[in-house]
């Protein structure tokens, strides 16, 4: 007896899910699409928050930044979960690798003097600082409006609570193994005159009811602190006998760009919304009015604390261009408002 074998094609009902279907009609569609478009239930609650009763448990009146459609904002990262943790877990991978080479070769232990200083009392406190920034961002996943924003924010809320553990690990290596300079920065973060407009800053931002205010506070900081600690501090490092300092930082420089993508993209579309546009320019130039003398001050005493240690490092002088670039950027998406 002979068999033959034949491929035989059998055509999909439909090409993708519902969801998508009811925006952009039966076609192939990415998985982010698939997972993200109108995934956020919009009606049938059974009751409201017990703690606010004038709003949905899924509201867009939890900020003053509304959108038209929440999902005309998609992450240009397409970001789902799979993508968002095998991109993670190679970073972490670069990352392990750098410690081990740093460890392996007792790098760190070997920082000037000054270096060591500045890490002590400018960089590993700011471990609390990205767990505040965390928790802004935990507010975000809970109350944004659609899951386009809502799982931007929980990645965020995953990053900022990593970011704060890869300190904790700079902190224990240059420790030589122990959690005694954690202890050190830990002090520094409550009791430092130099960390206390931070910590005011990160304290304020956590408990401000708006969530999409608390993320762009948050955002005038890390505008400030990433490029100058992180990109500008590090070329110092690379001449000043301090690689170990420009290896670790290499993560934190290779995040906060990551970081941009889908923040810029976002703020853009609520300054650009059809319906919604003009007032949320004029939110976001008051938000840009009452946060940023805040973040310019608490990243300005960071500055001069790194600069009293490393005189020839311009920290405040390149916090400066930073500042008239953030400015800048802002002038451009509020239209000169900000």
């Amino acid at each position: 007896m002979q068999y033959e074998l034949r491929y035989q094609v059998i055509e999909p009902k439909r090409q993708t899910y519902q969801n998508v279907i009811d925006r952009f009609g039966d076609q192939p569609a990415s998985r982010y699409l698939e997972a993200t478009l109108d995934v956020e239930p919009r009606e049938n609650f059974h009751y409201r928050p017990t703690w606010d009763q004038h709003r949905e448990l899924y509201d867009a009146d939890y900020t003053a930044l509304k959108l038209t459609d929440p999902y005309s904002y998609t992450d240009p990262r397409q970001f789902y979960y799979t993508p968002y943790v095998t991109n993670r877990a190679n970073l972490h991978d670069e990352f392990t690798k750098q410690m081990a080479y740093l460890e392996e070769r007792e790098l760190l232990a070997k920082l000037p003097t000054a270096w060591r200083t500045v890490l002590t009392t400018a960089i590993l406190p700011l471990r609390h600082y990205e767990s505040g920034a965390q928790m802004v961002s935990v507010g975000g996943a809970r109350f944004a409006y659609g899951t386009s924003l809502e799982q931007c924010c929980t990645y965020a809320a995953f990053d900022r609570i990593g970011n704060a553990q890869m300190l904790s690990r700079v902190g224990i290596a240059l420790g030589s193994g122990t959690g005694d300079l954690l202890q050190v920065a830990k002090r520094e973060w409550l009791d430092s005159e130099h960390l206390q407009p931070l910590r005011r800053f990160t304290e304020e931002a956590m408990v401000t009811p708006d969530w999409a205010e608390g993320l762009v506070a948050v955002d005038l900081v890390d505008s400030l602190v990433y490029p100058v600690l992180y990109r500008e501090l590090d070329e110092i490092a690379l001449t000043s006998g301090a690689g170990a300092y420009s290896l670790f930082t290499q993560y934190l420089h290779t995040w906060f760009k990551d970081q941009r993508k889908w923040l810029d993209a976002l703020i853009k579309a609520w300054a650009a919304d059809e319906e919604h546009g003009a007032e949320n320019r004029e939110h976001l130039s008051r938000i840009v009015a009452t946060w940023n003398p805040l973040a310019h001050e608490a990243a300005t005493e960071l500055a001069r604390v790194v600069d009293h240690q490393l005189p020839d490092a311009g920290t405040v002088a390149a916090l400066a261009r930073t500042t008239a670039a953030a400015e800048q950027r802002w002038a451009q998406v509020t239209g000169g408002a900000a």
